[in-house]
């Protein structure tokens, strides 16, 4: 055998701790060691440090494979030479297949001269994939692997052949798929590098978010993508839940300030949309600025410097302070300030709370005012409008001089609410009234009748001609949108006119003349002047009829309930029904309130509907009782309008009595918006409800903006989630429904979710703690009669 050509049919056996204890000739020749010499020594004597690595790693995987392992190493051979070594290793088995020790068959190739990189450079891939933090692959053409290391075993939860047999596409996410086919022919074609965040779908479903990179290599004449791929689910994690915290500050009623400290100064990084609204900055127009810029000049010296002793002492601090709003308007605030501090202890950051009270200070200040003027824009309420406007026509008849009455009712005011917000659109109902003051003279009155409508007394008018210049400039004031947040809200109006003594003698005459005007302006066109005359009267008729249809359906016993049932989480039993209103119309079949409400609402005959539906709602709660079934509530809906009527309570508790009802029969449904448009009122009304022993139910709760302080003093019983809330956990909008959930249990208050269709929405409310839900899953409304039998169909057999 010559010096160059390595001996064959090396052979050598170990124990199961890799002890050599059997030892060939070629053996002794190729490594210069005779049998006395090695035996009894550890395998990795043979190897060089890198080698028994190499071995230490497939000494481990044999027991997985009992069909043996192929390792590459570097052997130190005679002559003081390394040569490459292939050592082929079948494991040694007793009768009860218990591993004892292992054969090792050695094949040597080449010498391993060279510097150390080029020796480390020579490495076998095979010896080093195992060793990757991440998981390893090699793929061809065809997209199946060719080479991968155990990480991918063991996020896939596949075996070695299983493995073999798979495509790349199979391991991955199934929407994922295209793009990841996608980047693999771009590395295959074009040779370029790629990085994609993909999900593995291993074995048992679980998902793996993973961060993949690859690469096109040549090898022995083919072409692969070699590539790598790390675990990314803390990242993953950790993101979400920095989304979640973020939209959670967003939601917040109160505004949030976040200012970073820089020596003895503090700079403001962050403001939430309610901070915006609160102040009327945008909050690219206040980064970088320090907190007190909003400070009013003279005023609230010892609370900001108190606020300076905090900060200087790292504490925190909570003051009432005057400041002005970007408009210049004077407002107070709640102001909290707590500090923040990094991992070593360091107060960095402070974060402020701002609380509008501007509200209850006023309040406070000026009760004889709000007894006259609405307390939204300033304006004369209902009660002083009557008044001026018979001191005017007193005047007038005295001096013969002309009054005029004119009647203003915003265009498209909902819409404004719908689209802007409750807050865009009290902007425009005070902006409105400022410019309404402008245009007239300090001895004339502007009043704001109700909601969206204004009513003008102008005074002592020498001519039809000056009250048409008036009138003109009045309707000018509307040509210039509001601005709101940023944005541009375009605001039109209709206007009705009467005159004294020409369309009336006394006050009510006259109002009634210019509603009569406006209205016959909103039919012809919006944005116009109309003013009164004769044969106006026939435009209301439209109106008449709807609400002469209703007052006949009462009359005709047309309107009658339907009743949803509510149904507990936790044991799936229905725990109440809620009253759904409809109208058995003589010609157009059954209506849903959709259908007729908002006319009710406006021609006041939703207060009579109101009282019927709550005859019905407590007829069918003595039914319940009287089946025995008394602990299970109706629900009533009840309109602003409803319960702003005099004697509301004492007509429910009425209703109590007559049916004999305990108070807990009945729950009153509230829209939170419309008692958050009177606070102090829904207030009262709450109070008055439990003093009564009747339950509020707070509906439609995440539909917009919500004052949670206000809503903790209602402390109803329970809060029902917006049906566009429960729609959008179809949409991604499962963090906010979670939070609200949650809100409303921190409240002390069960959660309803309504309008539950799907079983993904019933499954996401279930599994995050929601209370009860309603909706077309479990059942569509029902008669009383089906109502009843379905509650005894649940009692225990």
């Amino acid at each position: 055998m010559s010096d160059s050509e390595p001996p064959s049919r090396c052979i050598f056996l170990t124990d199961e701790t890799g002890t050599v204890r059997a030892w060939n000739e070629p053996c002794a020749a190729l490594f210069a060691m005779s049998a006395e010499q090695i035996l009894g020594r550890p395998v990795t004597t043979l190897f060089t440090p890198a080698g028994r690595d190499v071995w230490g790693a497939g000494w481990g995987a044999l027991t997985c494979r009992p069909d043996g392992a192929e390792l590459h190493v570097d052997l130190h051979c005679a002559g003081g030479r390394v040569r490459e070594g292939t050592l082929t290793l079948a494991p040694l088995l007793d009768a009860d297949g218990t591993q004892h020790g292992c054969a090792v068959a050695v094949a040597t190739g080449r010498d391993r001269g060279g510097t150390e990189a080029e020796r480390v450079a020579r490495t076998p891939l095979a010896a080093i994939v195992d060793m990757l933090p991440g998981t390893f692959y090699a793929i061809n053409r065809d997209g199946r692997f060719v080479l991968w290391n155990r990480n991918l075993e063991r996020v896939t939860e596949l075996t070695p052949d299983e493995l073999g047999a798979t495509r790349a596409l199979d391991l991955i996410e199934l929407d994922a798929r295209p793009a990841v086919a996608a980047a693999m022919d771009d590395i295959f074609s074009r040779g370029q590098e790629t990085r994609l965040e993909v999900d593995y779908v291993s074995r048992s479903g679980r998902e793996i978010p993973m961060l993949l990179c690859g690469t096109r290599l040549r090898c022995d004449g083919g072409e692969y993508l070699f590539g790598m791929g790390v675990d990314i689910s803390d990242r993953r994690d950790s993101e979400q839940r920095l989304r979640l915290r973020e939209r959670a500050l967003h939601a917040a009623s109160n505004g949030i300030v976040i200012a970073r400290l820089e020596l003895e100064h503090s700079v403001i990084e962050y403001v939430n949309p309610a901070f915006e609204r609160i102040t009327g900055y945008a909050e690219e127009e206040v980064l970088g600025k320090e907190p007190g810029f909003m400070a009013a000049p003279g005023m609230d010296l010892v609370e900001r410097a108190q606020l300076r002793e905090a900060v200087a002492a790292r504490m925190g601090c909570s003051v009432v302070l005057r400041n002005l709003r970007k408009n210049g308007e004077l407002f107070w605030n709640d102001l909290a300030i707590t500090p923040v501090q990094d991992e070593h202890g360091n107060v960095t950051h402070y974060i402020g709370v701002i609380t509008d009270v501007t509200a209850t200070k006023l309040r406070t200040a000026h009760l004889e005012h709000e007894v006259n003027h609405d307390p939204l824009t300033g304006l004369a309420n209902r009660n002083l409008l009557w008044d001026r406007l018979e001191q005017a026509l007193h005047l007038a008849q005295r001096h013969k001089a002309l009054v005029a009455t004119v009647l203003i009712d915003l265009d498209n005011f909902k819409t404004i609410n719908d689209t802007f917000g409750h807050e865009a659109g009290d902007v425009v109902l005070k902006v409105v009234a400022r410019r309404l003051q402008a245009s007239v003279r300090d001895s004339d009155t502007v009043a704001r009748m109700s909601g969206d409508e204004f009513v003008l007394v102008l005074a002592n008018q020498p001519s039809l001609r000056f009250t048409l210049r008036m009138v003109e400039r009045l309707r000018e004031s509307f040509a210039i949108p509001v601005a709101f947040n940023s944005r541009e809200i375009p605001v039109g109006a209709s206007v009705g006119v009467s005159l004294y003594p020409h369309d009336g003698a006394t006050a009510a005459e006259l109002v009634r003349a210019a509603d009569l005007a406006m209205y016959h302006g909103k039919g012809s066109g919006r944005n116009d002047v109309h003013f009164f005359s004769a044969d106006m009267k026939s435009t209301t008729e439209a109106k008449h009829r709807i609400e002469l249809a209703l007052r006949d359906a009462l009359d005709r016993d047309e309107l009658f309930l339907l009743y949803q049932p509510r149904v507990t989480f936790r044991d799936n039993r229905v725990a109440g029904f809620e009253a759904l209103l409809r109208w058995r119309h003589p010609e157009q079949g059954v209506l849903v309130p959709a259908r007729f409400l908002a006319e009710a609402e406006e021609s006041g005959v939703i207060v009579p509907i109101g009282q019927r539906v709550l005859d019905h709602a407590c007829a069918f709660a003595a039914q319940l009782r009287a089946a025995g079934f008394g602990n299970v509530p109706v629900t009533v809906n009840v309109s602003h309008r409803e319960y702003t009527q005099p004697g509301f309570l004492a007509c429910l508790a009425d209703r109590l009595t007559r049916y004999r009802l305990p108070p807990r029969s009945l729950q009153l449904d509230l829209r939170i918006d419309g008692l958050i448009r009177n606070p102090s009122l829904g207030q009262e009304l709450a109070g008055q409800l439990r003093t009564l022993g009747v339950d509020l139910s707070v509906d439609d709760f995440g539909a917009g903006l919500c004052d949670l302080g206000f809503l903790q003093q209602l402390a109803a019983s329970q809060v029902k989630l917006a049906s566009g809330t429960v729609r959008a956990l179809d949409d991604g909008g499962q963090g906010v429904a979670k939070s609200l959930i949650d809100i409303g249990h921190n409240l002390n208050m069960a959660v309803v979710a309504e309008a539950v269709e799907t079983q993904p929405q019933l499954d996401f409310l279930a599994s995050n703690g929601c209370d009860q839900f309603q909706g077309a899953w479990f059942s569509e409304p029902l008669a009383a009669e089906a109502a009843q039998r379905m509650l005894e169909e649940q009692l225990p057999a």
